[in-house]
């Protein structure tokens, strides 16, 4: 009987293997000496760790005579992130008896890389197609999925099947790409948080491995991951002057038109490094920790501009084409640099910003309406304790002007504060050109919180002034406005419309960042607005988030921050689309009065029309103390 059966069934030998201690000897000692890369990779033969000097490291945190019990990789693509995987799971078959447990995104993937990356390695290394079960009629422990040997097994799994990760307990989890991985595996729940549970009963002697290039900022679990480690960069010494220091793509320079140039340039004193330089760079390189992290992670992120697979000219050329195209551009971040990308829709807004550029007027808006208002709006948001609106004036393009903010204190159970608001949406506004006083053309008032039926009654006695109950609705597709009239729920009630909240908001979040001074989709808003406001305008950050492979925005409210503003914008938007839902053409509205001329504004003219019924309305004050 040759070894291989005799190691296969001789139990005593493998019960006494169970009991010894694990060979001392790190995952990059056993790659070097035993893995032998297969026919079908670009550089077939031997491993070898000087190709890749920089994963050295890297799996040796993953050796069982490390104190590190979870590694995580954030790198860019065609660095040799699965390698370490593979490396670490060839010694673990030869050395470290157990169950292995691989996660791939999905079952087929995880299919796919037994064939494509598993199989060939177990046939090319000698070490491991001697231990490998044989695959047979009557034998079941070497399959698409499962991978037995004497003491232990490994097992391939998609992180969308909740039975494959929540099932046996397992000493080394191993899960790849973990950015890809889908929000819940069924109805199991995040499949990173199942996988790394089944290590428990391992503890100080399990090894949990995440790899992935990143995604979006903010939503990235790779990127987290990392964050929770001591965030390991890679620094390399200048030939020129020997200061060590960190690669990033501003360090990259070329000649314009000419990525074929492109070269690396020393921050320290700007010597060129050329891409001939690279190998000695990386052997000369080192891992520095730069956080102190948990304690039990070690964590690595490598940039493209380290890869012996890529050169710097191909990483120029890739930027050059992707630059112009966000989608193309989030892309080659991630998987050029290795990095996750803030794009301009999840990225937050400075209120700090937003107040520099609020303008100076001579006459209050609110008293004279500036040139380009055409129609106004007003949204108001309802507190047990308080009413607070904004009224909005919009002109071509939808250029917008905060005209008005005004908090109604009072218990809105009671009639007080509504009086105090059917004055305030009762007003008629002078314009700088021409033509009548404007009135408040049509408010949203929010339903779905406080005082619904309060609102409710509120509209219905005041539904032909086009005062309308209103309630938010988030999620993808959800329009700003419904395509049909909702039907009462009963009789002296208003309907309630239901608002596409989340479109409202990312089309706000998108129009605060133009910093031209007009145009199409600009928000003005006056010098005297409090800084309270702004904060409150920017309150809620939208963050990326998938669900079953699609990609989902979630609005997320910043702690301490009172986000009524930005609800009254929302609210005040919604009113403009149910204009257009009535018929409403605001450019042909606004054609009309820019053709009207001009009028002279004087203190005279200001005393003898008065713009409103004096209301006893507060401004709010202690918000901002």
């Amino acid at each position: 009987m040759d070894n291989r059966v005799n190691t296969e069934f001789d139990v005593d030998a493998i019960w006494r293997r169970g009991l010894a201690p694990d060979p001392a000897i790190t995952v990059s000692e056993w790659a070097e000496r035993h893995r032998m890369l297969p026919q079908t990779t670009a550089e077939p033969g031997r491993w070898r760790n000087a190709r890749t000097p920089y994963l050295r490291e890297v799996m040796d945190c993953l050796s069982p005579a490390s104190p590190y019990e979870r590694v995580v990789i954030m790198s860019a693509a065609q660095i040799g992130k699965s390698e370490v995987l593979l490396n670490f799971t060839g010694a673990a078959i030869h050395l470290w008896p157990g169950l292995t447990l691989v996660v791939q995104p999905t079952t087929e993937a995880a299919r796919r890389f037994v064939r494509t990356r598993v199989d060939p390695m177990l046939e090319a290394t000698p070490e491991l197609a001697s231990r490998i079960v044989q695959p047979g009629p009557r034998k079941s422990g070497n399959s698409a999925f499962f991978k037995a040997f004497p003491g232990g097994a490994v097992a391939f799994v998609g992180a969308n099947s909740g039975v494959g990760l929540r099932s046996t307990p397992a000493r080394f989890v191993l899960m790849d790409e973990v950015d890809a991985f889908p929000a819940s595996a069924g109805d199991e729940g995040d499949p990173v948080q199942l996988a790394a549970a089944r290590t428990a009963t391992f503890r100080g002697k399990r090894k949990i491995l995440l790899t992935s290039t990143p995604t979006i900022k903010g939503v990235s679990r790779i990127e987290r991951a990392y964050e929770e480690g001591d965030q390991r960069r890679l620094f390399l010494p200048c030939p020129s002057c020997g200061e060590f220091f960190v690669p990033v793509f501003a360090h990259l320079h070329w000649q314009d038109g000419k990525p074929e140039t492109a070269h690396l340039a020393c921050p320290s004193c700007g010597g060129v490094i050329e891409e001939r330089d690279k190998p000695k760079l990386l052997a000369g390189a080192q891992w520095r920790a730069t956080a102190d992290g948990d304690g039990i992670t070690a964590s690595f992120h490598i940039s493209g501009l380290f890869s012996p697979f890529v050169t710097w000219a191909e990483i120029a050329r890739d930027f050059l084409a992707s630059k112009s195209d966000p989608s193309r551009l989030q892309v080659w971040t991630n998987v050029a640099l290795g990095e996750s990308l803030e794009d301009r829709e999840t990225a937050p807004l400075s209120p700090d910003a937003l107040q520099s550029r609020a303008r100076e007027t001579d006459v209050p808006w609110n008293e004279v309406l500036p040139d380009g208002v055409a129609i106004l709006t007003c949204g108001v948001d309802v507190q047990d304790d308080r009413l607070e609106l904004e009224v909005i004036g919009w002109g071509r393009a939808e250029e917008s002007w905060s005209i008005d903010y005004q908090i109604i204190h009072g218990d809105t159970s009671r009639p007080g504060p509504w009086d105090a608001l059917d004055q305030l949406i009762a007003r008629r506004f002078r314009h700088l050109r021409a033509v009548p006083d404007l009135p408040i053309s049509a408010v949203c008032v929010d339903s779905g919180g406080h005082r619904t039926d309060a609102v409710m009654r509120y509209s219905a006695a005041r539904f032909n002034r086009r005062v309308w109950a209103v309630k938010g609705r988030g999620g993808q597709g959800v329009r700003p406005w419904p395509v049909r009239p909702p039907k009462p729920r009963r009789s002296g009630v208003a309907p309630v419309f239901v608002l596409g909240v989340d479109g409202l908001k990312s089309t706000l979040m998108s129009r605060l960042r133009i910093e031209d001074p007009s145009g199409p989709g600009v928000i003005h808003v006056p010098s005297d607005r409090d800084y309270w406001w702004f904060q409150g305008l920017v309150a809620e950050r939208a963050i990326r988030k998938w669900t079953r492979g699609m990609a989902r925005i979630e609005w997320v409210k910043d702690g301490g921050v009172r986000n009524e503003p930005l609800d009254c914008r929302v609210y005040g938007s919604a009113a403009l689309h149910g204009l257009y839902a009535s018929g409403l053409s605001l450019a042909e509205v606004a054609a009309k009065i820019d053709a009207a001329p001009r009028r002279p504004i004087s203190n005279a003219d200001e005393q003898e029309t008065p713009l409103a019924t004096p209301v006893r309305v507060i401004r709010s004050r202690w918000l901002s103390n």
